[in-house]
């Protein structure tokens, strides 16, 4: 017979974590906060559809997991394409957000979750269950300019403030990743924390081979494909040992590796790990999670904007005249020269994120959700 759902309660704390799907960064960054949760005693469903599941199943092939359909959000080949299609879609994406809500409803009364963390599902929030959001873009930038990023930044922030909190994933300091996206002049009204980068790499002591690379390719269709054919014809050429991640988990298309340069659709976090800290370069999208991993490891990179993806074409131009990397237009990529422009660029450090902030966070969250008079 099944136990009361208090004495469940009391046994531990059941928290469910979902990621949005538009690409992997979103599940990628959910991990060391899973890992934490389980550190400090708590059970962790996950809850997510394809490649977010398949990654997140290999990382924690123990934890329960819930099917919830994403967003599925379709990409284009150009910036302007992009925007269109983005535009067209944004009915479909507001009806999958009342239905996520529907379906966040449904789940609490069939699993009795404690607490809900969303990362950037912004109908995952519940009158009566603390839910968490976690988002980098508290500002959302616009190739239309500042007034529709004022529009933008009211929507963001009419669903942000139905949260419980909302945990930014940046330092708190001046020196930061994220620049205007997380610091913005106005924030919400929901209680905002700064909980640190949220990375699953750690140095372990490796050491960097000099001239090797590790590419990392990711993000939405057809750009991933379109970026992976520009290294690939570049690639052959190299004369030094590289490694390439396709951002493909499960897939069963393979590229043949040669005894320089191996391909691999994907690579669990230890071993991503252990390449990214081997490499003297990174390659890869000006993706924040991306960005979190390699400021983890203070890797030197090149990356490449996703073609009308405007947070990536902020951070690339951000972090480049912070000298913390070196950013490439996809149309004007060339192996050869951008790794001639970063050999020249001096790269600056990435600035210090506080480990603890995470651990911390959790902590009281966990001890809100077991002593609610706390609160």
């Amino acid at each position: 017979m099944d136990q009361p759902v208090e004495e469940k309660k009391r046994q531990k704390l059941r928290i469910l974590v979902a990621p949005l799907d538009w690409g992997l960064g979103h599940a990628t960054r959910c991990i060391p906060i899973i890992r934490e949760l389980m550190e400090q005693g708590a059970e962790v469903w996950l809850a997510g559809e394809g490649q977010q599941k398949i990654l997140l199943k290999d990382e924690f092939p123990t934890l329960s997991f819930i099917d919830l359909p994403g967003y599925r959000v379709r990409y284009a080949a150009t910036k302007w394409g992009l925007l269109k299609n983005m535009l067209f879609q944004t009915p479909k994406i507001l009806k999958r957000i009342r239905e996520e809500k529907k379906w966040l409803n449904q789940k609490i009364g069939e699993h009795k979750f404690d607490a809900v963390i969303s990362d950037n599902r912004y109908g995952l929030h519940h009158d009566k269950v603390p839910c968490i959001f976690i988002t980098h873009q508290l500002k959302i930038k616009s190739p239309l300019g500042i007034w529709s990023e004022k529009i933008l930044q009211k929507r963001n922030y009419n669903y942000i403030n139905r949260f419980t909190a909302c945990w930014v994933p940046d330092a708190a300091s001046q020196i930061n990743l994220g620049g205007d996206l997380s610091h913005p002049e106005k924030i919400p009204t929901t209680p905002v924390q700064y909980i640190g980068f949220l990375s699953r790499f750690k140095t372990t002591g490796i050491t960097e081979n000099k001239n090797q690379l590790l590419v990392i390719l990711s993000g939405p269709e057809p750009q991933r494909t379109l970026l992976e054919n520009k290294i690939i014809a570049d690639i052959g050429h190299y004369n030094h040992s590289a490694v390439i991640v396709r951002g493909l988990p499960g897939s069963s298309t393979l590229i043949p590796s040669t005894n320089m340069i191996k391909f691999y659709n994907h690579l669990p976090a230890a071993q991503l790990n252990k390449e990214m800290e081997s490499a003297e370069y990174v390659i890869s999208r000006s993706g924040y999670s991306t960005v979190m991993d390699i400021a983890a490891l203070q890797k030197k990179s090149i990356l490449i904007p996703t073609p009308g993806q405007t947070e990536q074409e902020y951070l690339g131009k951000y972090l480049m005249e912070m000298k913390m990397a070196l950013s490439v237009d996809q149309n004007d990529f060339n192996l050869e020269k951008a790794l001639a422009s970063a050999k020249d660029l001096n790269y600056d450090a990435f600035p210090a994120s506080n480990n603890d902030n995470l651990k911390t966070i959790i902590s009281q969250l966990l001890s809100q959700l077991s002593n609610p008079s706390l609160g």
